[in-house]
């Protein structure tokens, strides 16, 4: 009674009294007395009817239009439409930032609430985009102070929040504790990458969330390379959890997200059947708990939105494909020619994505030296953004070469179209892969990827040189098999009708999301999801 006393006197009048962890042994029928007291005490407010039940909520950092800095965004964007459209209501939810997207648009106010820190509520509201202009409902959670920066992860003025980690613990609290008060739950929650890694122990660990524990949770890992992992002084931003279960949390002394997401989600999905396999093989770490954990894991390639990503309708390019390839890619590459300075005769190989070593980018500057340097007849595209010292290489390069190399140090959506549709080539030597969508985007347009035999750019990218191939992969990250391959693509556009054989079928692969969205509705189907 004692304990009792004691939580109830921190719960209702915010005592400096902390009890973080529970002794083993702790009755379910106390834990729910807790718990009942707790939400007694903190005041959530509905402001409006909820729409019709989801059965799949997905919990993500990005979401496309909205939020996007890699392929995470591109996924989440697509997957709950095509999902809905199969007959799995599906939604998304993810921070409330303040990007351009969110700027002009209408929320409508779902619900208000507050989770305890400490001593400390912290109001939050759960807001719904009007219009579902993405093809499902977007939710957004809006935290003030944490969320409301023009970064999703950092930006150009402050670099890298300091404040990551905490951010992310408040996001899937307030998530979580919205699930809570739904007059009805969904009937799986979907989470995304480390940001939303500690969902799977919440439900299955703190006793706040025991009412809802038995909602089923699927962990897809987009990026292993990133475990959001945190310090241990960082457990009193959790909710109460029994001291019994904090190997759950742990990982080489530290609360790792990721690690806790597959040790505690009901499945885990990786976006490729390779990169499952790499993964086990290297991850930071992880290997052995993959390993380990291997019986509810699956390799799910992502598919690509084609109604975004059609050549017939897209609403960058300035010519659609009408059914003749060849007039399709001469138009848009003479587009090209008002945007860059460069010798676009020749055969043209873009780079589009993040200039960072993971990407390969580090090897962009030696390598394009060397076959300009050559007298190679290749002519060189970049657009993205990334490392400084990358962005500095790359320029002393374009100041050698100009007219054979041109640089765009931005993150332009529209151009990015236009590049797929006119280059020739794209280059992709990723020393990490997990699945790529560029190279699918490519193939769509007409565009023969040259990509490294890693992750899911081996699953996607058969060699020109096995049967059906449909692009030019290279197995060791050199400089020495980067150039042999960029020397194949050159050989195969002189080649007469190697390039339209190639093109045609690239662009016939059926990359489309309706495939996997199948295979996710299966997996959910395993885990008891009707």
């Amino acid at each position: 009674m004692l304990i009792l006393a004691l939580v109830r006197h921190s719960f209702c009048h915010f005592s400096a009294i902390q009890i973080k962890f529970f002794p083993p042994g702790l009755f379910y029928s106390q834990i729910f007395y807790f718990s009942h007291m707790r939400m007694n005490c903190r005041k959530t407010i509905l402001k409006s009817a909820y729409p019709i039940a989801m059965k799949i909520l997905h919990v993500s950092a990005e979401c496309y239009p909205a939020a996007k800095a890699g392929g995470l965004g591109d996924v989440v964007g697509a997957l709950p439409k095509y999902l809905q459209n199969s007959g799995w209501p599906s939604a998304a939810v993810i921070p409330k930032y303040a990007l351009p997207w969110f700027q002009g648009r209408t929320f409508n106010l779902v619900y208000s609430g507050a989770f305890r820190l400490q001593d400390k509520y912290y109001p939050y509201a759960i807001e719904q985009e009007a219009g579902d202009s993405l093809g499902f409902p977007l939710y957004v959670v809006n935290l003030p102070g944490k969320f409301d920066r023009p970064g999703i992860y950092g930006d150009s003025q402050s670099g890298w929040y300091t404040d990551n980690g905490e951010r992310w613990i408040f996001f899937q609290q307030a998530v979580l504790d919205w699930v809570l008060n739904m007059p009805q739950k969904p009937s799986l929650i979907h989470c995304h990458d480390h940001h939303a890694g500690l969902i799977p122990f919440m439900l299955r660990c703190c006793w706040e969330f025991a009412p809802i524990s038995q909602i089923p949770t699927a962990f897809t890992i987009h990026n292993g390379e990133y475990h959001g992992a945190v310090s241990w002084d960082k457990h009193t931003l959790l909710p109460y959890f029994d001291s019994n279960v904090t190997g759950l949390l742990d990982w080489n002394n530290t609360i790792n997200p990721l690690a806790s997401a597959i040790k505690c989600a009901w499945a885990v999905t990786t976006v490729s059947e390779t990169y499952l396999q790499e993964l086990m093989a290297y991850s930071n770490g992880l290997e052995g708990l993959l390993r380990s954990e291997a019986g509810k894991c699956y390799g799910i390639l992502n598919g690509i939105d084609t109604e975004v990503w059609d050549p017939a309708t897209d609403k960058y390019l300035p010519h659609h494909y009408k059914g003749d390839t060849t007039t399709f890619k001469v138009a848009n590459k003479q587009a090209l020619r008002e945007r860059f300075k460069a010798d676009l005769d020749l055969p043209t190989v873009t780079f589009i994505g993040r200039l960072v070593r993971e990407k390969g980018a580090d090897l962009l500057p030696d390598l394009i030296a060397r076959i300009l340097d050559s007298g190679l007849g290749l002519t060189f595209l970049i657009l993205g953004t990334g490392e400084p010292h990358i962005h500095d290489a790359l320029a002393e390069v374009q100041w050698r070469h100009p007219g054979r190399f041109s640089l765009v140090l931005e993150y332009n959506e529209g151009l990015a179209h236009q590049l797929y549709a006119g280059s020739d080539f794209l280059l992709m030597p990723s020393r990490v892969e997990p699945c790529g969508l560029n190279q699918m985007y490519s193939m769509r347009y007409g565009t023969i990827p040259i990509v490294r035999t890693v992750g899911g750019l081996k699953d996607t990218v058969p060699d020109i040189g096995e049967p059906g191939g449909r692009g030019i992969r290279f197995d060791h990250y050199t400089v020495d098999d980067a150039d042999w391959a960029l020397r194949r693509a050159h050989q195969m556009f002189y080649e007469p009708g190697m390039m339209d054989q190639v093109r045609s079928r690239a662009m016939q692969a059926d990359f489309s999301w309706e495939g996997a969205a199948q295979q996710y509705i299966k997996l959910y189907q395993n885990l008891g999801v009707a």
